[in-house]
């Protein structure tokens, strides 16, 4: 039986340390802050990105060189045969697409995972290998199931401030404006591809509720025939505090759920800017 490592990349929500304790390898992803690189949970801690995100700096997302993809996947294949490569959605990034095409060097050593998931729907992805990996697949038939599951999964976000959908172009400043006054609460999807409108409400409350109602209809809907192995997913930019409690309410919503937990990933961050939350439903492997 050959050897498998799972990689994957700080989009994630696996820390470095985090990624040691699973036995897995985590690529930190690059950002450019006022035309100076740095990269997630290496030289770049969430408190200062989003300590920068609050000043205004000039941030932009990047996706790891070629070399440093190259590196990482040198210095395992040094120790296992082969390597399960989880990337972030390659709806959201051309990351999965350059990794892919850097893979066609590896000779089938390395298999580049399309599954189209983000943040904890990724992280799923990633117990999801493992588990597959201690059941006997290979990295092929790992590839194969994950990308067959792929758009098994939902993430519902609402974002506290509009500032950053402005700023990205995903909303006119004049609509910013409007939402400003009069409190209004973009909830966004991402349903495999990339990140759209799903609803408009007024003020938090409706939002928490517009999210949850989406969940609960995807469970009873989309899933209905794998409800029994779905697990919840809660992600975040905003204070721990409001992150538990936003949790709770997930929890006394739909009791009996597993709830994977963890900060948005940064590349997600700094398109919506801090205090957003976000729920997700996935099917487990």
């Amino acid at each position: 039986m050959s050897k498998v490592a799972i990689v994957t990349d700080s989009n994630s929500g696996i820390t470095q340390d985090r990624g040691k304790e699973l036995g897995i390898y985590v690529l930190p992803m690059p950002f450019f802050i006022d035309e100076k690189i740095y990269y997630e949970d290496i030289t770049l801690t969430q408190e200062q990105f989003y300590e920068k995100l609050g000043a205004d700096s000039d941030i932009s997302t990047s996706q790891p060189s070629p070399g440093n993809v190259m590196e990482l996947w040198e210095k395992v294949l040094k120790e296992y045969d082969e390597i399960v490569c989880i990337p972030m959605s390659s709806g959201l990034s051309s990351t999965c697409a350059t990794a892919t095409s850097i893979a066609e060097e590896y000779n089938g050593r390395v298999q580049v995972v399309n599954n189209q998931r983000i943040s904890v729907t990724q992280e799923q992805s990633v117990y999801d290998a493992m588990h597959l990996r201690d059941q006997g697949k290979s990295a092929a038939e790992i590839r194969e199931i994950l990308e067959r599951e792929k758009f098994q999964s939902s993430i519902y976000i609402t974002v506290d401030t509009l500032k950053y959908l402005k700023k990205g172009g995903r909303i006119t400043p004049a609509a910013a404006a409007i939402g400003t006054v009069l409190n209004l609460k973009p909830v966004l999807q991402i349903q495999g591809e990339k990140l759209d409108a799903f609803a408009k409400v007024r003020g938090w409350k409706a939002a928490k509720k517009t999210m949850l109602n989406a969940i609960e209809k995807d469970l009873n809907g989309r899933f209905a025939d794998v409800k029994d192995q779905m697990v919840l997913g809660m992600a975040y930019t905003c204070s721990k505090e409001d992150a538990q409690e936003w949790k709770q309410e997930i929890m006394d919503r739909f009791p009996g759920y597993e709830i994977v937990e963890g900060p948005l990933s940064l590349s997600v961050a700094c398109h919506i800017g801090p205090g957003a939350m976000a729920v997700t439903c996935m099917k487990r492997v």
